[in-house]
């Protein structure tokens, strides 16, 4: 992970990918969104609210599967299945910025019905 995140508030970057990630743990989903800039640097934002910064996507998308996640793009009913989940229920969170997507990030669910 690099280490001056914070630097990413203080300059403008390009997101040139965004991608949604969600793992489901227990009675919970939880959702992560990747973007990759134009420099190649690979953030994700969790349900935390935290920016994490990685040097490449390859490495974020590890760190993700390492953590259980599983990308939502290319996802089929029988991944969704093996999670315990609908496919036509999963919609990652929508919105136009982080503060409206952040409640969104965790949700309560309960077993497939």
């Amino acid at each position: 992970m690099i280490e001056d995140e914070d630097n990413l508030d203080e300059h403008e970057y390009v997101v040139v990918s965004e991608q949604w990630w969600l793992a489901r743990p227990e009675h919970l989903l939880v959702w992560a969104r990747l973007q990759t800039t134009e420099n190649g640097i690979a953030i994700v934002f969790d349900s935390k609210g935290e920016h994490l910064t990685y040097e490449n996507e390859d490495i974020a998308r590890a760190v993700l599967m390492d953590a259980d996640f599983r990308s939502f793009d290319g996802m089929d009913e029988d991944d969704a299945d093996e999670m315990g989940l609908w496919m036509e229920e999963l919609e990652p969170p929508h919105g136009n910025s982080e503060e409206e997507l952040l409640p969104q990030m965790l949700q309560t669910i309960g077993p497939k019905h």
